[in-house]
């Protein structure tokens, strides 16, 4: 058994504490991280698990080696990546989480040039509405919206998301034309129950931000579902614009409001402070960072 493979089944089980998820983290089968953690135990003569037919949780002695064996990972990784940086050949794979919406719709597209540039990369992609820990869960990098608030991480901003009122035409044609912000009180609005605040919507006006109650008869967690409402005449919905860009192109949606729009989303990279950054990781921010300030 090569040592360093054997200290990422360890890394990835105990993170997982599971077997089967750390198998599937690492790309091996069940029973291969069994073999690996077990030979490493002999190698140590120590016992790093207590394992029983229902869990698999740390012993002392493997939680201290667990402590120590992350930090020699990522630096085994920046070495890889050092060698492969001087060859101009980037290789290995980045474990990545995202939003469901935005991952399925545009980020996979700012992928594909990425991956076509260095196909040595491969990428493992997670789809959630869910923040997961990317320490326990293993990710090298998460995309997200919103102000970052666990202080263990490490934030670069990537753009700026416009957030935009939309209606389709058939709404205003039964409904009419809403005057002023102040006058969505008066119709049926769309709510969007992901963040903050989801029963008033922002805006901005002569003196100032200011704030409107919207009330409606839909509401749910994801902008897409509130963008394919709005479109079938139900309500005005306010979604980000990544969602709302391809119902606007096809005439279905149209905007309200675009000079009194208060608020953006910033979107950003995420990554754990306390890890050293491959050098494939870094080009792919870089990347990111680089087609969306083009977009």
């Amino acid at each position: 058994m090569d040592t360093i493979q054997g200290m990422r089944a360890f890394a990835a089980v105990a993170a997982h504490s599971s077997f089967t998820e750390g198998a599937r983290q690492v790309g091996i089968s069940t029973k291969l991280a069994s073999k690996y953690v077990g030979q490493l135990e002999d190698r140590l003569n120590a016992q790093l698990f207590n394992r029983t037919t229902r869990s698999v949780t740390l012993t002392d002695t493997g939680r201290s080696y667990y402590e120590r064996c992350l930090p020699l990972l990522e630096q085994f990784d920046e070495l890889e990546g050092l060698v492969q940086q001087r060859q101009s050949e980037l290789a290995g794979r980045i474990r990545i989480t995202a939003p469901t919406g935005y991952g399925s719709a545009e980020l996979i597209h700012l992928l594909k040039p990425f991956q076509a540039q260095h196909p040595k990369v491969s990428v493992d992609l997670h789809l959630s509405d869910h923040h997961v820990s990317m320490v326990e869960e293993g990710y090298d990098l998460a995309i997200r919206f919103g102000a970052l608030k666990d202080s263990s991480l490490v934030a670069r901003k990537l753009m700026d998301m416009r957030i935009v009122c939309c209606v389709s035409p058939d709404y205003l044609a039964l409904h009419g034309m809403p005057s002023e912000p102040a006058a969505l009180a008066a119709h049926n609005c769309l709510l969007q129950t992901v963040g903050n605040n989801t029963d008033h919507w922002s805006f901005k006006g002569p003196d100032g931000e200011y704030s409107v109650a919207v009330t409606g008869n839909f509401r749910a967690n994801s902008p897409r579902a509130v963008a394919n409402m709005a479109s079938d005449g139900l309500g005005i919905g306010r979604i980000p614009m990544y969602t709302a860009q391809p119902f606007l192109n096809s005439g279905q949606l149209q905007l309200l409001f675009e000079a009194q729009e208060a608020v953006s989303l910033g979107l950003y990279a995420v990554y754990p402070q306390n890890r050293h950054l491959t050098v494939r990781i870094r080009a792919l921010i870089e990347h990111l960072a680089s087609q969306l300030r083009g977009s």
